[in-house]
């Protein structure tokens, strides 16, 4: 069970440091292609939520942006082949961050095709979260279970 275990681990991780990796080798002095495609997305989010609190957020370059997704995706990868809560909770972090920026199928009518393919990818994404959060999960139950202590026997003392 042990080998199953890690074999799954490193083949889920995989999405996220081949990404990492490919991102990372794109990244170059501007950002690469993903910053190209989260500005425009986290600009319109900023001057949304913008308008709803009342206040100017503050500017956040892509760069930066891309840079921290790269990160988190590689060190949550890693540390999740290594069996580690942190690591999912990184790459649950990345995912609940990115996600609705990157697949925002919100913003289009569904009669465009464009909406489709969208939300299925959003609802992909959605359910590594929830295998994320399963993981944690069980790893939990499973230390907690281990950690049942026997109740004594008391014996009654003759004589």
């Amino acid at each position: 069970m042990g080998f199953f275990s890690f074999f799954g681990r490193v083949l889920f991780s995989t999405i996220f440091i081949l990404s990492a990796w490919q991102a990372f080798n794109e990244f170059g002095t501007d950002g690469g292609p993903a910053a190209k495609e989260l500005a425009p997305k986290f600009s319109v989010l900023k001057d949304h939520l913008s308008s709803k609190l009342g206040f100017a957020l503050p500017d956040v370059n892509p760069i930066h942006l891309a840079g921290t997704v790269i990160a988190l995706k590689g060190l949550g990868g890693i540390l999740f082949v290594l069996n580690s809560n942190i690591g999912a909770l990184l790459l649950i972090f990345q995912l609940v961050l990115t996600t609705p920026l990157i697949y925002d199928f919100y913003n289009f009518s569904p009669d465009i095709p464009k909406f489709g393919v969208l939300l299925n990818d959003f609802l992909q994404q959605v359910a590594l979260v929830g295998a994320l959060f399963f993981f944690i999960g069980m790893k939990n139950s499973i230390t907690k279970r281990g950690q049942v202590t026997k109740k004594k026997i008391h014996k009654t003392k003759t004589g």
